[in-house]
């Protein structure tokens, strides 16, 4: 029984071995669809099977397949559409392609990668099904009201403003280039942001030629998408560089972030570029050089609920041909609003300037959904004549402290050294409370410039509908010193006689209590797509 049953076994198996090695042939023609010409050298396979075969010159083709399959024929060729067929027990099968080449404006025959569309956390990507091209568009608009309160010694006017109004075009190509152009036309105001091309080796080393930010500060660098405040604090605004002209390179390895670069001229608006034109054409005037870098470490790096960042930064810079006067550096800010104009704190264009150096320190670390980030920054402006000219020192500061409140997470990113988009806690979203303290001297010495201090709290509270959408409501009390006088132009207290007076050597008024201070309440509607 047990040899019957074994030669009844071999029998099958004989037999299936049989069936499988019967083949049949297919044959037909292929012909355009274009003009019903035959097709030449169009490949022609068995779907899942290695060996292809080609048409002729008159577009006949002959194939062996399994005598009982029932699978399809795959006909591909570079001009056309690919067609799949199923056999069906055909012995003959005639495919009619659609042509498919195409032509641009300058009549020159491109290549075509068909792109498949999908929304990924509010940004909509086009992407080629082997991943290997991909663009989007990035927009972003914020929408600013601010009221003023107190008893400012300078009228202040509330007001309401488009801060930001960007709109990006952004593409990755054959895995390794990026290139991406930026505008932003807030209050109808055109100014050109980042247009750059980089090169990513894949291996931690990135390179980056065009208009981008230096690398210094990381509340400079991080996008204002997602910055915890409506505005960057006031040191930040003053001494940190943004988007200049120049070749870049970054490596991120593991802990290590270095990022470093070489820059020329800003062309953020129209005035600061009509300057560089004007000073090279009468003045033969150098664009002016800047060599900067940052060093930062991660020790928890392949941590993702938690971790540390600590950084160095330095910029050497000799003046900028943008500057109204060659030669001249100014320092100013707008005390933690765009909307009141005033520049309280202000060195007004500092002369005969032989190079300026920028240091930075960073500190910031984070736990689920705490958050804790400060940065040190100081300037010092060298003089071309340094007998009779001395140094100019300035510094300033921040820290702030922030919380999720219902459950979200803060996001690291260890390619650029900064923080990210935030996970929201809840379906509906997640509310977001911050307390920041900061602080900027623009007092070189009382021999020295003295442009003015001022100290600002601020209170936040963003609510973070979802990808988005984000609204942010900020307090801020700002309080500056007597010194902090707009160029003279400002009321910084009062004389000996109780009038208002914009000299500082003429107030009156007890340390402590000199010099502008006024209370902001703001709102921002922000939506990023």
């Amino acid at each position: 029984m047990k040899n019957l049953k074994l030669l009844l076994a071999l029998i099958m198996s004989l037999n299936l071995a049989l069936a499988f090695g019967q083949t049949r042939t297919v044959t037909g023609k292929v012909i355009s669809s274009k003009d019903s010409v035959p097709v030449a050298n169009v490949e022609v396979r068995l779907k899942g099977a290695v060996l292809i075969t080609k048409t002729a010159d008159d577009g006949r083709y002959s194939v062996d397949v399994p005598v009982n399959s029932s699978e399809m024929l795959i006909f591909t060729h570079p001009d056309h559409d690919e067609v799949e067929v199923y056999l069906n027990n055909r012995i003959e099968i005639d495919v009619l392609m659609q042509d498919n080449v195409r032509y641009n404006q300058y009549g020159v025959r491109v290549n075509r990668n068909p792109l498949y569309i999908e929304e990924r956390n509010g940004i909509l990507v086009h992407e080629s099904k082997s991943g290997d091209y991909k663009f989007w568009f990035d927009a972003r608009v914020q929408v600013d009201g601010a009221m003023f309160f107190g008893e400012p010694l300078n009228p202040i006017g509330n007001g309401t403003s488009i801060r930001r109004a960007r709109f990006a075009a952004k593409v990755e190509f054959l895995n390794n280039w990026y290139a991406e152009i930026d505008m932003d036309i807030a209050n109808s105001e055109l100014e050109l942001k980042d247009a750059y091309l980089a090169y990513d080796n894949n291996n931690g080393l990135e390179l980056k030629v065009g208009n981008f930010k230096e690398g210094f500060s990381m509340e400079s660098t991080t996008t204002s998408r997602y910055l915890t405040f409506m505005e960057r604090p006031n040191a930040v605004n003053t001494f940190a560089p943004s988007r200049h002209v120049g070749l870049g390179a970054k490596y991120n390895k593991k802990w290590l972030l270095a990022i470093g670069g070489i820059h020329f001229q800003a062309i953020d608006d129209i005035e600061e570029r009509t300057f560089s034109k004007d000073n090279n054409k009468d003045y033969g005037t150098d664009e002016g050089v800047s060599f900067t870098g940052r060093l930062v470490a991660m020790p928890l790096y392949n941590d993702l609920d938690k971790g540390l960042h600590f950084a160095v930064a330095g910029s050497y810079r000799t003046p900028k041909s943008d500057a109204e006067v060659p030669g001249t550096v100014r320092y100013d800010t707008r005390s933690l609003s765009s909307i009141n104009r005033k520049k309280y704190m202000d060195t007004d264009l500092i002369g005969n300037v032989d190079y300026t150096t920028l240091t930075g320190f960073e500190m910031a670390g984070y736990h689920k959904n705490l958050r804790i980030q400060g940065e040190y920054l100081m300037s010092s402006i060298h003089r071309a004549d340094s007998v009779e000219l001395p140094t100019e020192n300035f510094d300033g500061f921040y820290v702030f402290g922030s919380w999720l409140v219902f459950g979200g997470k803060y996001n690291y990113n260890t390619t650029e050294g900064e923080f990210t988009q935030v996970s929201r806690g809840k379906k509906w979203g997640d509310l977001e409370v911050a307390l920041r303290y900061d602080y900027l001297s623009l007092n070189s010495g009382f021999d020295k410039i003295m442009g003015g201090a001022g100290e600002g709290i601020t209170l936040g509270l963003n609510y973070y509908a979802n990808n988005n959408v984000k609204i942010m409501l900020n307090y801020a009390y700002m309080n500056h010193d007597r010194y902090a006088s707009g160029k003279n132009k400002l009321y910084v207290g009062n004389d000996i006689d109780g009038n208002l007076t914009r000299d500082p050597r003429l107030v009156a008024d007890p340390e402590g209590e000199a010099g502008d201070d006024f209370h902001m309440l703001s709102i921002r509607f922000e939506v990023d797509f």
